[in-house]
């Protein structure tokens, strides 16, 4: 299903399907009180859709542009096509990370490589937290995957800049600190917003990406 998929490579354009918002795993309500039903259905179906909807028509105009020849547009489309393209993929990861049978610590492998690249849990979590919160404006806060290093790493990525893309790390787990993520339930309080969403982690799908990347 393309909608679980990175972004085509722009060359595939011409043959491919359009992308489509992925259904959640659970219910709009199912991550109450951690995250309220109206946050989640609003963020899926009003903001995903919209880089979703969004990225299909950038994709059109750089197939006609590709198809003309014409180098200009498909310059100036590149920032439409980062920031939907990024949001379509930083959005389906999301929504895959969280589950209301989440929180806890993750196990296994994943937990073993947390604490060789970070000293412990505890430690991992207030990085990522801090780095989440320090966010200026709007963004991400990543687990990535250094390929070439073979670690963990932390960090965070500005508007819909999606990991991969931009950094080279492998996203494993994503925390979105838009403000649409958390605004009706937390206000400006990105901190109550982030101590809450630990309880909703999901770590068995945090660890089957890991597993995945390491093969």
């Amino acid at each position: 299903r393309s909608s679980a998929k990175l972004v085509a490579p722009l060359g595939c354009l011409v043959s491919r399907q359009k992308h489509t918002l992925p259904d959640l795993p659970y219910d709009y309500a199912a991550l109450e009180p951690h995250i309220n039903a109206e946050i989640m259905q609003l963020h899926h179906s009003k903001h995903h859709a919209t880089y979703v909807n969004n990225l299909n028509v950038a994709e059109e105009k750089y197939k006609e542009a590709l198809a003309k020849g014409d180098v200009t547009t498909q310059v100036s489309l590149q920032p439409a096509l980062k920031f939907n393209g990024g949001g379509h993929i930083n959005h389906t990861i999301f929504w895959t990370n969280l589950s209301p049978n989440g929180g806890g610590e993750p196990k296994g492998e994943l937990m073993e490589a947390i604490k060789r690249d970070f000293g412990s849990f505890a430690n991992f979590k207030e990085k990522l937290t801090a780095v989440s919160v320090g966010v200026q404006g709007s963004g991400w806060g990543w687990l990535g995957y250094n390929k070439e290093q073979g670690r963990l790493q932390i960090a965070a990525c500005a508007n819909q800049d999606p990991l991969q893309g931009t950094t080279g790390l492998i996203p494993l787990l994503g925390i979105d600190v838009w403000e649409h993520a958390y605004y009706l339930q937390y206000k400006n309080v990105r901190p109550d917003y982030l101590k809450a969403i630990w309880n909703v982690i999901n770590w068995e799908n945090v660890s089957s990406r890991y597993a995945t990347c390491k093969k």
